[in-house]
């Protein structure tokens, strides 16, 4: 009995300190790969920015240069949203800011929305997205140029009901065997435009009052 009971003992130590180890292991891994993602996606985010106001056109840090504006309808956030503001000599030319489009086929699709200060759109870039590849994931600028379709659209020229994908009676492509992607996607930068229609003054306010500051 002696015997087998320090059996028990012997492997019940080796399984917690096996159990420390794999836990620590499986710990410090993910602490370095989250660092790692988000450094990644940070630079990914860098490169969106630049592809919608190539740097040539302004004269501002954009990387450092961001406003703080008010939360609220139609932008589905859950508080106030930081964007990146664009200026030559001093005067904004165009916003960016970080959109969700929260119904898309496989979760959430994170975007970038760049727009004018008249609320144009300069261009659309998607961050992240968990799209079925070969099919929703022709939102990236690598696997089609899909989303060159909104820039120089605005609600000026483009009225809220062609805001949707041709299958719902608008002006945009939808994909072979994936309408809902670019729904969404469509959706998310009609609701952009909506809310900087909205809250324009106060927006143009904050980033006049952010360049003197």
């Amino acid at each position: 009995m002696a015997a087998l009971a320090q059996s028990i003992r012997r492997s019940a130590i080796g399984l917690g300190l096996f159990a420390i180890f794999t836990g620590g292991s499986i710990a410090l891994t993910q602490a370095l790969t989250h660092e790692r993602i988000q450094a990644q996606a940070a630079r990914a985010e860098a490169r969106a920015l630049f592809e919608i106001i190539p740097e040539n056109r302004i004269d501002n840090d954009l990387l450092r240069d961001t406003v703080t504006l008010p939360a609220g309808a139609p932008l589905p956030t859950p508080g106030p949203v930081t964007g990146w503001v664009a200026r030559r000599d001093g005067e904004p030319v165009g916003l960016i800011l970080p959109v969700v489009a929260p119904d898309g086929y496989s979760g959430a699709i994170r975007l970038l929305v760049g727009l004018d200060p008249d609320g144009t759109v300069l261009g659309v870039r998607v961050t992240s997205h968990k799209e079925t590849p070969g099919l929703g994931d022709r939102i990236e600028t690598k696997k089609s140029n899909w989303v060159h379709a909104f820039e120089g659209r605005s609600l000026d020229n483009t009225e809220r009901p062609r805001w949707n994908v041709k299958k719902d009676g608008g002006d945009f492509d939808q994909f072979t065997g994936a309408t809902i992607t670019p729904r969404a996607v469509v959706k998310a930068v009609a609701r952009t435009l909506v809310y900087y229609r909205q809250h324009r003054e106060e927006i143009l306010r904050r980033l006049h009052v952010e360049e003197r500051s």
